[in-house]
């Protein structure tokens, strides 16, 4: 029996793991999108006058079995994959593409749509209802059901070639990152390195059966040893390798899929009669366009340059000091900011780790979450896990009724990928008046615990916990009646205000105190450290800002214009980043071959977001500053006008309504200490 196509017989209606084999979700698509095209065909076929509940609402609770196959299939294929799974995604990939088609390319069913909106202002609608119907109408209109057939049929195959293109990009930069592993056999070559991160080499090294150490592309491993390595020559090896990705003329590069998916993306955005694939994508964006991104990401570089050039002038002064180096080069970056922090501060993350036991951070996160929105979490083991690393915790409001599931997955293993998310099993919305709770999973990729330590992490895994607890929030307290309208499902560059802002408790003494205690004595993180978290809270924020910037505008440069011209990744690299260029570029290295936010996930044109999200995030927590970091009523006012909204009204307005006025950039400026 397949389990996907069945009602899950499980407690709150969790995906059943245990039960399901790789081979069950083939067979589990096709029935999932026979059974939604019987559903479309249904609406299509109702003899009634297209009303808002025959037609919109109806098409909005359609594809549920298909939509918990494809939750729980592709959130396996990026966090715990393997051969099997990634034929499998090559062949259901296209299917969906061609499917999603057959629904926003049926005349019969477009007619029924637009006949809706076209009578919206004669229909009593809520303001969530107003927003569906929106969104719904635009999904077909934005998507080609207003083009003559010939047009039709080559966006279908460009949709179906774009879907297999970043699922090939993916694969192979986690093939690239698989494949290379730094094998130490000397024990001087460990010097500077932190005892942790030796002693996770070395149980690396012992899976893999080899004497020594074993350092690899994954960021618990490549990072510390970026950081703290002595031996340069080695550093310089991890850095080659990590900037190669993609980029090595091997079965895996990834330089002709990239030219072709801007061409493809172009190609599509002028088929739908918009100017570039970034037009198309910013109309639904706070943004609005790329000239709007462009002079946001423009002014900020303005204010950041000069503040980056000096922070790095210092670094090579100081580099040059202590090692007499002529040149600082991308591998010199990290491990000199490191000696230079503790310089000023007196502060290095090896110092901090001990106070960072993984366990009690999320205990905080939690914790905090508490104290702000009412809700608690406790570790249940009646649920099915993908992986015995995953914990499970139900989730409740101060009533004890159930808010959410939520799901955490740690460490890093051969069949997941690099860095971190937030992700669904199943979403919320409100039918036949129940209200479905959310499944919830965040992702990462932390050091695992040691045969004598348990997992600590680094003040910036620290942020990334709570980055990913962020969006987690937002999935888990949200509370509207469409699935499609719920949780995360928003505005791209305003799907980050959640989750940036959690990092700002990290860096309050309020909330550090929940958490931060160390793992063998239990002492409270001293109050000297918290000043000196914060002092360095704009340590190189210039370059840091600067970075940021850079990837925002590759992203503008691949979608923003027609990409014909584009001949070769490295050569356009080089122009796109020359506005921000600290570091003499590494002819060996590019980035666009592993840039997954814009080449697989969906940050095209999106990477602005994460800037434009942190002005919002600094200005909105500037008012919980003001009110007290705890202060219940200004988490409820958070809670109510943006947590449990999703997406069910344009995100300026909820803004607003939370502050009382639009987000001021000068609250980022200030936090970055950017502000002269």
């Amino acid at each position: 029996m397949n389990l996907l196509t069945q009602k899950f017989n499980t407690k709150h209606d969790t995906a059943p793991f245990n039960g399901i084999k790789t081979e069950d979700f083939l067979p589990a698509f096709k029935e999932g999108i026979a059974e939604a095209k019987k559903e479309i065909d249904a609406i299509v076929n109702n003899p009634e006058a297209p009303g808002f509940s025959n037609t919109i609402e109806a098409l909005s609770f359609s594809g549920n079995m298909l939509e918990r196959t494809s939750s729980i299939f592709f959130n396996l294929h990026s966090a715990e994959t393997n051969d099997e799974i990634q034929k499998t995604a090559m062949e259901v990939s296209p299917m969906l593409s061609e499917f999603s088609n057959d629904i926003r390319l049926n005349k019969e069913l477009f007619a029924r749509v637009k006949a809706v909106y076209d009578s919206k202002d004669s229909l009593d609608l809520t303001t969530e209802q107003a927003t569906l119907l929106d969104k719904k109408y635009k999904s077909f209109a934005r998507n080609g059901a207003n083009l003559p057939e010939d047009k039709k049929t080559r966006l279908r195959e460009i949709d179906k070639e774009l879907s297999q293109l970043s699922l090939r990009f993916g694969e192979n930069v986690l093939a690239e990152t698989n494949a290379f592993t730094l094998h130490i056999t000397d024990e001087k070559d460990l010097s500077g390195l932190p005892e942790g991160a030796i002693e996770a080499a070395r149980e690396i090294a012992m899976g893999m059966e080899k004497e020594g150490w074993v350092f690899t592309l994954d960021f618990p491993s490549y990072m510390p040893f970026m950081t703290y390595a002595d031996n340069r020559d080695l550093r310089k090896k991890m850095a080659l390798a990590f900037g190669a990705k993609g980029f090595q003329k091997n079965e895996f590069d990834n330089q002709e899929i990239v030219l072709q998916i801007v061409k493809l993306r172009h190609e599509r955005a002028n088929l739908l009669g918009y100017k570039s694939h970034a037009d198309f994508v910013l109309e639904e964006r706070m943004a609005e366009s790329p000239e709007k991104v462009r002079s946001f990401l423009n002014d900020l570089l303005v204010k950041a340059k000069p503040a980056a050039q000096k922070e790095f002038a210092e670094l090579s002064a100081f580099a040059k000091e202590i090692d007499g180096l002529d040149h600082l080069e991308k591998w010199d970056g990290a491990y000199y900011a490191e000696k230079l922090k503790q310089k000023l501060f007196n502060l290095d993350d090896e110092k901090l780790k001990p106070y960072f036991e993984l366990d009690k951070v999320l205990k905080g996160a939690f914790n905090i979450a508490g104290k702000l929105y009412g809700i608690s979490f406790t570790e249940v083991q009646d649920i099915d896990k993908y992986h015995k690393d995953v914990r499970t915790y139900e989730v409740k409001d101060e009533n004890g009724d159930l808010t959410a599931i939520f799901y955490t997955d740690f460490f890093p293993r051969k069949g997941k990928r690099n860095g971190a998310w937030m992700t669904s099993f199943k979403s919320q919305y409100i039918k036949d008046g129940i209200n479905e709770r959310p499944h919830v999973s965040i992702v990462c990729n932390f050091t695992k615990p040691t045969e004598t330590k348990p997992s600590l992490l680094t003040f910036n895994e620290v942020t990334t916990l709570f980055h990913e607890f962020g969006h987690a929030l937002h999935g888990m307290l949200a509370n509207t009646t469409y699935p499609n309208l719920s949780g995360t499902s928003v505005y791209w560059d305003f799907v980050e205000l959640p989750s940036q802002i959690m990092e700002n408790w990290c860096y309050e003494p309020e909330a550090l105190e929940l958490f931060a205690h160390h793992y063998k004595t239990g002492e409270v993180i001293p109050m000297e450290y918290i000043e000196k978290i914060k002092e360095s809270a704009t340590f190189q924020e210039g370059m840091a800002t600067l970075r940021q910037l850079s990837f925002g505008l590759l992203d503008m440069g691949w979608h923003a214009q027609d990409p014909a011209a584009i001949g070769d990744v490295k050569s356009f690299e080089i122009e796109q980043f020359s506005p921000t260029q600290l570091y003499p570029d590494v002819q060996e290295n590019a980035m666009s071959t592993a840039f997954s936010h814009i080449f697989q996930g969906g940050y095209s044109s999106g990477y602005y977001s994460y800037k434009w999200a942190e002005v919002l995030d600094a200005d909105a927590f500037e008012y919980f500053q003001e009110k007290g970091i705890f202060d219940r009523e200004t988490a409820s006012k958070f809670k109510d006008n943006i947590l449990s909204k999703g997406g069910t009204e344009h995100p300026m307005l909820l803004y607003k309504r939370f502050r009382g006025q639009e987000p001021k950039p000068e609250a980022l400026l200030k936090r970055a200490g950017l502000l002269a």
